[in-house]
């Protein structure tokens, strides 16, 4: 038996590929297995070709496997550009309709299965997605009541005809195949799972789960891919809470709704991608100069301009960064896992709060929009924290302002919803004394921006570098950031059978730079490779900025839209060193 296997299914967009890997996940995580996914997808709504992979296994895995052990293909094109991943004996359960044929010189077992046939039979050739599922499954030896009852959950809502008719699709591919291949495959046998069921989401759900955690009653948003099911998924849980959901006009109405709505006391977040980010710059200004806590997260993907709207990139940083004219202070925090969308959304929020300056949340699509399994959350491990909110003032003199923008020792002024007794005090995004008042003192102009610039000085988030460094002094240091730390992870166990001593950093504070908790470990390394999905190494520059050793730094940079590889990883590393 084996302790992990990797499926994918692979046709045109619009027929079936999305909810036929919804379903077969959906009954392997009833079974207890850790699951991790990758959709690779074309930028329009039908057609052009898609797939779906899913790496199952007994123990958890942050990264998509190098190879393939499955593929399912509801046409040739499928074959053709995923057949190269399919290990030795591989399988291959394709359309009988098409005629399908293995490219030259791949060692795999070809099942034709009359998908579309099967399905027609029974009254729709729509169900073809359920005579695939089947197939596949029954290939695993797998318990088919777990099956029927994911098809009955998915299909149950249109009623119990409609779920038998499914059933009967599955259990006919089943019948097929086993009938074909003499029944389950021996060398695709899966020890069993644990057993306990865990949660399987997508990254921007988990962020969508953190957001109703720590307290965000309003999300304002314009749809953009890879960020729309956010949005969607705070749509249907939301009004629950007594919050809603406002689809902007644009992501500059987007940003200016949020900060309006932060200023008055909701704890209110936006969500885009780098377009939206784009437009929202002189917003984040404006939230800056006011002191007015801003959630945003940004879900990076190809770019520039429309770019590649459906691949993986991580060539935001710099925007998020440097991106808003003048001088601000904000924080940039990376989620590198499920568990960090869940937590670093509650903690946003707080921080956001706490120190009165814009949060961006930044994930990439691969962790956006991959699927995978995690354990039961804490709902109690991020407490909510609101910093200095003040509801009750003391009396004023009359026309006395209250002090919104008091210089402090800490730089953190007092705040306080409008409306309050005692609270009045200007808002406006020119500079401004410590009532809010226009002023263009020059004396007042350097208080205040050191006043607003010192607000985050030593300030590190929960896990702001988080290291699994078991070497004093190892040949090599791998620093990465968002959905790369899995894919590290495996890489350096390879690098450790070749007698490599690998030390690894994920990097989760992007802004302000936690230099001196990265600095020991660049000084301990021999060599450091920074590995991320973009073009022009911006967070080696990060690095070589603030903790210094760019004569130690090494690139490792992938930018053709698509995610880094375990073997990739591991091949480049080698040869650094």
């Amino acid at each position: 038996m084996i302790s992990q296997l990797s499926w994918k299914i692979g046709g045109q967009q619009g027929e079936g590929v999305e909810s036929t890997d919804r379903i077969f996940s959906t009954a392997l995580n009833r079974l207890g297995y850790y699951l991790y996914g990758y959709r690779h997808f074309s930028s329009r709504i039908k057609g052009g070709h898609t797939n779906n992979k899913i790496r199952i296994s007994t123990k958890p895995m942050l990264a998509i496997s190098d190879d393939l052990d499955i593929l399912v293909a509801f046409d040739q094109e499928s074959i053709d550009l995923n057949a190269h991943e399919l290990r030795p004996g591989g399988v291959v359960v394709a359309d009988a309709k098409f005629n399908p044929v293995l490219p030259e010189g791949i060692n795999a077992r070809l099942f034709p299965v009359p998908i579309t046939s099967i399905a027609e039979d029974l009254g729709t050739s729509l169900m073809k997605n359920m005579v695939a599922s089947g197939a596949s499954w029954a290939l695993l030896g797998l318990p088919i009541d777990v099956f029927n009852k994911a098809v009955e959950e998915e299909f149950g809502r249109k009623g119990a005809a409609i779920v038998e008719k499914n059933i009967e699709a599955v259990k006919r591919g089943a019948d097929f195949v086993l009938e074909l291949a003499g029944g389950p495959l021996e060398d695709f046998q899966l020890e069993p799972a644990d057993g306990k069921q865990k949660l399987f989401m997508i990254g921007n759900e988990a962020i969508g789960l953190g957001a109703v955690a720590g307290g965000c009653r309003l999300m304002s948003a314009y749809p953009i891919t890879p960020a729309s099911e956010i949005m969607e998924y705070l749509i249907k849980k939301l009004p629950k809470f007594g919050g809603t959901v406002i689809q902007t006009e644009d992501e500059i109405a987007a940003v200016t709704m949020a900060i309006g709505a932060n200023y008055a006391g909701v704890r209110t977040m936006t969500a885009s991608a780098g377009p939206g980010l784009s437009l929202m710059m002189e917003a984040i200004g404006l939230a800056g100069m006011t002191e007015t806590p801003l959630v945003i997260v940004d879900t990076q993907r190809g770019g520039p301009s429309t770019g590649l709207p459906t691949k993986q990139e991580q060539s935001d940083l710099n925007a998020m960064v440097y991106g808003t004219h003048g001088e601000i202070p904000k924080i940039v925090i990376a989620p590198a896992s499920l568990e960090d969308c869940f937590y670093d959304t509650i903690e946003s929020f707080n921080l956001s709060e706490e120190y009165q300056v814009p949060v961006i949340l930044m994930t990439d699509l691969q962790l956006s929009l991959g699927k995978q399994s995690c354990d039961e959350l804490d709902l109690n491990k991020v407490p909510i924290s609101r910093g200095k909110l003040v509801r009750e003032l003391p009396e004023l003199e009359t026309n006395q302002l209250f002090k919104r923008y008091e210089l402090t020792e800490d730089g953190v002024s007092p705040r306080v919803i409008p409306g309050d007794k005692n609270g009045i005090h200007h808002v406006t995004g020119v500079e401004h004394d410590e009532t809010g008042r226009p002023s263009e003192s020059s004396i007042n102009r350097k208080k205040m921006m050191d006043k607003r610039l010192g607000k985050l000085d030593g300030m590190y988030i929960r896990d702001a570098v988080r290291a699994d460094a078991p070497y004093d002094t190892p040949d090599l240091l791998v620093i990465g950031m968002g959905s790369t730390g899995g894919t590290i992870d495996e890489a350096r166990i390879r690098l450790e059978k070749d007698g490599v001593k690998t030390n690894h950093i994920t990097i989760r504070q992007i802004h302000p730079f936690p230099t001196e908790l990265v600095k020991p470990y660049l000084q301990s390394a021999t060599k450091v490779v920074v590995l991320e999905n973009n073009a022009t190494g911006q967070l080696a520059d990060q690095v070589k900025l603030h903790a210094g050793y760019a004569e130690k730094i090494s690139n490792l940079l992938k930018y053709d839209g698509n995610p880094f590889l375990p073997s990739e990883v591991h091949k480049a590393c080698k040869e650094l060193v």
